[in-house]
């Protein structure tokens, strides 16, 4: 699953790449507050695309809660980020979906630790 792993990482970090310069110079009609909102998503995608390159690295010694931390960076990045992306940029309200987008990033974050204390 490494592989997974390391692939969605390259390509969440090709798509903060993106998104980040798609703010900087495509987003000059978004309030200020909503421009904040993107900066913020890309970021928390931008860090967490780099965790899931780590977590696909650490994946041969890692184990299973490699790939379980793997899972949710993943489920978190889509949730958290596309919530924040969707309401930032057309004001679409999804109850929920970014906190258990956050919820999931931490929780990977923990699998990756415990990856690391169980290691093979």
């Amino acid at each position: 699953m490494g592989r997974l792993w390391v692939g969605l990482g390259a390509l969440a970090g090709l798509g903060a790449v993106a998104m980040a310069a798609f703010a900087a110079h495509g987003l000059a009609w978004l309030d200020p507050k909503a421009l904040h909102m993107v900066e913020s998503a890309v970021q928390m995608q931008g860090w967490h695309a780099l965790a899931l390159l780590a977590a696909g690295i650490w994946a041969p010694r890692g184990g299973r809660w490699a790939d379980a931390a793997g899972f949710a960076f993943t489920a978190g990045i889509v949730l958290f980020c596309g919530s924040v992306y969707a309401f930032a940029l057309q004001g679409i309200v999804a109850a929920g979906v970014a906190p258990a987008g956050g919820t999931l990033l931490m929780i990977g974050w923990a699998m990756l630790g415990i990856s690391a204390v169980r290691a093979r």
